[in-house]
């Protein structure tokens, strides 16, 4: 079946729409003096999509490979060549995934936008703008450059809140995140170091799980699996990771 992007079948006035804002941050307000500012950041575990997330994985696996092997997207490989050596380097179904990685942030970030407009079609960011003339966070005005954010991704429209409000909002989200990525950060270096692993190896082995390639040095997929296996991540997460803490 082919993807249908979601469209509200009602269709709402400029007043009602401004209206449902006003209740919006009325109710988020009385959240806030309840239950502290945390109410704006509520996220469902990631573990609950891995199965999803594993399929769609696993499909951009084999497009990568098929397109590797002919049409258009070899097409433009080849006609964007690479030196020498980096050619020996990556293969072409890396850089066939590395392609449709790209395409699906696009198109990610395309329909991410279009939820935003389901409620308030395409005067979103006005209607929201016009509902707050104060920071729900702070209480002060919202000023010159206000932040939209969005309490839950799960279609509800985003709040203007202040720069001081959303650095706020930011840093007790970071606080409750340091804790268990110190703690992995720490099972890896124990682990690089028990072992003698390195973190290039690491990441080729993760780069060789993800896209199937048999294009790697000795040890790096043993070096891969073994973060993978302590960790709990899968390796486009432990990649991700690695990242996050420049390494």
């Amino acid at each position: 079946m082919p993807y249908k992007r979601y469209k509200s079948s009602v269709s709402l006035s400029k007043p009602e729409k401004v209206e449902l804002m006003n209740e919006y941050i009325s109710f988020y307000s009385d959240l806030i003096q309840k239950h502290d500012c945390d109410v704006l950041n509520v996220k469902i575990p990631r573990e609950i999509f891995s199965i999803f997330l594993d399929d769609i994985g696993s499909k951009l696996n084999e497009y990568a490979i098929k397109m590797a092997e002919g049409g258009p997207v070899k097409d433009f490989l080849d006609s964007n060549p690479l030196p020498p050596h980096m050619k020996e380097l990556l293969p072409d179904d890396f850089r066939a995934f590395s392609l449709l990685l790209n395409a699906l942030k696009q198109w990610v970030s395309a329909e991410s936008l279009s939820t935003d407009r389901f409620l308030l079609g395409g005067t979103a960011r006005q209607t929201c703008r016009e509902a707050v003339s104060n920071c729900i966070v702070t209480g002060d005005e919202l000023g010159n450059n206000p932040e939209l954010h969005h309490p839950l991704r799960d279609g509800r429209p985003p709040i203007y809140i202040s720069k001081t409000g959303h650095d706020l909002i930011e840093h007790k989200n970071k606080q409750s995140d340091n804790q268990p990525n110190n703690e992995l950060l720490q099972i890896m270096k124990t682990l690089k170091k028990e072992k003698h692993m390195s973190w290039v190896l690491i990441r080729e082995g993760c780069n060789a799980i993800i896209t199937r390639s048999t294009q790697h040095r000795p040890n790096a997929m043993s070096h891969a699996n073994t973060i993978i296996k302590a960790t709990g991540m899968s390796a486009t997460e432990v990649i991700n990771f690695l990242n996050l803490h420049n390494l």
